[in-house]
């Protein structure tokens, strides 16, 4: 590469199959907060069902959710029987998946987390500074996040032919309506405002 670094295992298997958006989406995922945050282990297990999808998609394989998640599972899972991860790996080599390069593509959260934060310089939020600051970040990540897993699963349908090949634009807004007076702000707007003002319109009717 032109800064002489060699590239990390995460982004060779983002390359050779084509899983555009999935860098910004493993950043936008691991950067949630509390309950919205997933766990490098969850990262790990989505991306290397995202490189089976592929590779069954390029065999002409089905690539819908449940088979994949079923396939992944019989591939990968301790406690499926060897009988039946045998017969999955030869059902697979059937209709023309190389199993064995798929399984060595297959990346470990170790290698999620050196692709984050080393390639990707993504770094967790600190618990201190200004909490309400915080508060809008976590919004904006998550609005930005549901745009990024919208595209990234529109882009993926499209490529399989489940969606026609069309030009697509993802919209995401979230606004607040206040119940008492009807107003609705951006989110944004409301925490900077410190809530809505109308029990002060009102008291000086």
């Amino acid at each position: 590469m032109s800064d002489g670094r060699r590239r990390t295992k995460v982004e060779r298997v983002i390359e050779e199959y084509d899983l555009e958006g999935w860098g910004e989406r493993l950043e936008a995922e691991w950067l949630g907060e509390g309950a919205e945050r997933t766990s490098l282990r969850d990262l790990a297990r989505k991306f290397n069902r995202a490189v089976l999808r592929s590779a069954l998609a390029e065999a002409g394989e089905s690539t819908v959710a449940s088979d994949v998640e079923s396939s992944h599972r019989t591939l990968t899972d301790d406690d499926v029987s060897r009988a039946d991860r045998v017969r999955k790996r030869r059902e697979l080599e059937r209709a023309g998946v190389d199993v064995e390069r798929v399984l060595g593509d297959f990346v470990t959260h170790q290698a999620i987390h050196t692709y984050l934060t080393n390639v990707r310089e993504a770094k967790l939020e600190r618990d201190d500074g200004d909490r309400t600051q915080r508060k809008k970040e976590t919004v904006q990540r998550l609005v930005s996040r549901t745009q990024i897993v919208t595209e990234s699963t529109i882009g993926e349908l499209v490529n399989s032919g489940e969606l026609t090949g069309r030009e697509y634009e993802t919209l995401v807004s979230v606004r607040v309506v206040c119940e008492d007076c009807g107003r609705d702000y951006a989110v944004d707007e409301l925490i900077d405002a410190g809530g809505c003002d109308c029990e002060v319109e009102d008291g000086s009717l």
